[in-house]
């Protein structure tokens, strides 16, 4: 046992290092942030608005590195917010004086919205809104009156519409637009480049900017045209550049490592030059001529002929294809009503708990239920690991507060800096990869509640005894239920968007090998391979009843192996060419049967 034990932690260790190590705009991120939870909480406890914490909660889950993408969620969550009230209006005199109405109301709304959040493009928000809803009908139960109830529809659209506003406000001045972050990107991939092609680094580097793949890039250069950011002349340049620069980086990954030469250095300057052009919203100056033939640099030479608009126009036949709001199973798959039912049950179960023994102030465990749920067992367990872990470091830090801190402050804005050093440390977490980005929510969220108890500082211990205690209690009625009710073991969910991403990668490898490589769909692919082995690794928090067995684990692993070297091989005119590209596209559906073979 000691061993198993110590086999999870090292890891959990390692990782948990890697992740808190500091990164370009980390920092930036943190305290933006943590400057707007401050300003909100001043806000909140100035004009009287209960829920400070919840308040600040959101900001703490909408923020995004682009300012724009942040911008654009706080007035969604703003609209349907105030749809959602406004409907509540409409539906107070009929279950003001019923509970079980009420709680009618609440479970349907509540199915309805995971369900639509999980089978589309609306994603968390759809558990906002959910949760939004539950709170509402448990405060109308805490306060059965038609005057004091509508008063509290209307203090629950300020929680949500009051940090929404100090978004968009705040962001408008010092937030990092999508142009900003696209361009840095650009340049990013192009001194990266560089540094490989002169030999500098080994091209194993460029796998982390590989593996993101471009959807991410893409979603900034949209949002840079939609609110007209640059000209059109430069966004077509940079959009360009998105495609352009992955090839680039392709390229050079295929490289043999070290080995400097005049012609590497000279291909090294050129990306040096085009990457201060993009950055600084300059023409991108034409590739030299380089002769004809094939060697080992040829397909350096083209990405960088190709980054320029002029040099790639085939590129708009292969732009990606548009999405619908729904997912094409939404209708097909009972997992997504599923989960809107196991979510909406333990939420339920939560409430009636702390109802009926009367501890109305653990009502974080229903917060838990939304806020935790996940798809998969195993996503699930891992989001309530990081859950647990995140709200004892942020109680401590609020108890510790409590102890040593606010019996010295006498005002506000003392309370103010103090809960700034609280989301800074929060928002440093928060800026990581997803593997540990939901426990600097959970940080930021225990120590808002523990020190936000009032209108200004207080020092009741109790309170932050009770929010723990809540938290929990959402943990564990969350993992009984997920893990007895309809679970969903990770390989189970893993492997039919692992099938798609081998059938889209058929797709691509099997044409002429004289067709163009299409690059939009070779990054997609890389990204959804890269994924598949992320999610692989939490298989380590699935019940031992679920778990699949390490035969089937570590095959899956080498299907998505071989099946990114593929991705590689296809994305470049020289090895497309090649015996081994023969060789390896032939074992394409051999991977696809072994993925289905996992599942059966």
């Amino acid at each position: 046992m000691a061993a198993t034990a110590n086999d999870m932690l090292l890891p959990l260790l390692r990782v948990a290092r890697d992740e808190l190590l500091p990164f370009d705009g980390r920092f930036g991120m943190a305290w933006r942030v943590a400057a707007q939870c401050m300003i909100a909480a001043a806000v909140f406890m100035t004009y009287g608005i209960p829920m400070a914490a919840i308040g600040c909660y959101l900001i703490l889950f909408i923020m995004k590195p682009d300012s724009t993408e942040s911008s654009l969620m706080a007035v969604a969550i703003t609209i349907l917010v105030s749809v959602v009230v406004m409907v509540m209006f409409v539906l107070l005199q009929w279950t003001i004086d019923s509970p079980l109405m009420r709680m009618a109301l609440l479970v349907g709304a509540s199915v309805l919205f995971l369900y639509i959040g999980a089978a589309s493009q609306l994603g968390p928000v759809g558990n906002i809104i959910a949760l939004v809803i539950a709170f509402i009908m448990t405060l109308i139960g805490d306060v059965p009156f038609g005057e004091v109830a509508t008063r509290g529809l209307l203090y629950a659209w300020l929680m949500a519409a009051v940090p929404m506003g100090l978004v968009i406000l705040f962001n408008m001045f010092f937030g990092r637009s999508s142009l900003t972050l696209l361009r840095n990107a650009l340049e990013e991939r192009l001194q990266a480049a560089a540094r490989v092609i002169e030999g500098e680094a080994s091209p194993c580097t460029l796998d982390r900017l590989l593996h993101r793949g471009n959807e991410e890039l893409e979603k900034q250069a949209a949002l840079a045209r939609l609110v007209h950011l640059a000209p059109k002349s430069q966004m077509r340049t940079l959009t360009q550049a998105i495609a352009g620069s992955y090839r680039l980086l392709l390229a050079a990954a295929s490289l043999s490592p070290g080995g400097s030469s005049p012609a590497r250095r000279q291909l090294a300057a050129q990306c040096e030059a085009a990457a201060r052009a993009l950055q600084h919203g300059y023409p991108l100056a034409p590739a030299g001529a380089h002769p004809d033939g094939q060697d080992d640099l040829s397909d350096v030479r083209d990405a960088l002929a190709r980054l320029a608009p002029e040099a790639a126009p085939e590129q708009k036949k292969h732009s990606a294809e548009k999405k619908g709001f729904f997912f094409e199973d939404a209708r097909s798959n009972p997992a997504y009503l599923h989960f809107a039912l196991r979510t909406t049950a333990a939420a339920v179960i939560c409430y009636l708990i702390y109802t009926a023994i009367g501890w109305q102030d653990i009502h974080t465990a229903m917060v838990t239920c939304y806020v935790a749920a996940l798809g998969s067992t195993a996503e699930t367990v891992h989001k309530l690991f990081l859950r647990i872990v995140g709200c004892l470091i942020g109680a401590a830090m609020g108890i510790a507060a409590i102890v040593f801190v606010i019996p010295n402050i006498t005002s506000i804005g003392g309370l103010m800096v103090l809960v700034f050093v609280g989301i800074l440390v929060a928002g440093w977490v928060t800026a990581g990869s997803e593997r540990i980005s939901y426990a600097g929510v959970q940080i930021g969220l225990a120590f808002l509640l523990t020190v936000l108890q009032g209108y200004g500082p207080d020092v009741k211990m109790a309170v932050a005894g009770d929010r723990v205690v809540g938290i929990l209690l959402g943990n564990v009625v969350m993992f009984i239920l997920f893990t007895k009710l309809w679970p969903v073991g990770m390989v189970s969910s893993l492997a039919p968007r692992l099938r798609q991403t081998l059938q889209r990668l058929i797709a691509i490898a099997t044409p002429d090998r004289r067709d163009d490589p299409r690059i939009q769909d070779i990054s997609t692919v890389m990204a959804e391979l890269n994924t598949a082995k992320e999610a692989l690794q939490l298989v380590l928090f699935e019940p031992r009843k679920l778990h699949p067995a390490d035969s089937d684990v570590v095959t899956l692993r080498e299907v998505i192996r071989k099946a990114t070297h593929i991705c590689r091989l296809a994305a470049l005119k020289t090895t497309r060419r090649s015996p081994e590209y023969d060789q390896a596209v032939s074992e394409l559906p051999d991977l696809l049967r072994t993925v289905e073979r996992s599942v059966s």
